[in-house]
């Protein structure tokens, strides 16, 4: 599990930061505004998890807009790989745990 106490803040790779922005439409300060609010659903990715634990961040931006983010932590950062708008199974999956 992630100790959220010890969370400093956020790293980007730059070629992660310009896919987000250049294909999805999503900025660092966007994506990382998920991390901001009390409704936000992380998940393991078991699927992707391999040399390093990777997880997915599912919440509301400061943009109102659904997102999906994908990170590790290295040390005391989230250090972002995607961000992304949600997908109708993503939407459906958040909404459900918001109940």
């Amino acid at each position: 599990m992630i100790d959220w106490s010890q969370i400093t803040g956020f790293e980007w790779d730059p070629g992660n930061a310009l896919k987000s922005i250049d294909k999805h439409g999503v900025s660092c300060d966007e994506a990382e505004s998920v991390f901001a609010h009390n409704e936000v659903l992380i998940l393991k990715d078991e699927r992707h998890s391999q040399s390093e634990i990777r997880w997915h961040a599912f919440g509301d931006s400061n943009r109102n807009r659904l997102l999906s983010v994908t990170f590790t932590v290295r040390e005391n950062l989230l250090r972002v790989i995607s961000a992304r708008p949600m997908n109708k199974r993503e939407r459906k999956t958040y909404a459900l745990d918001q109940r």
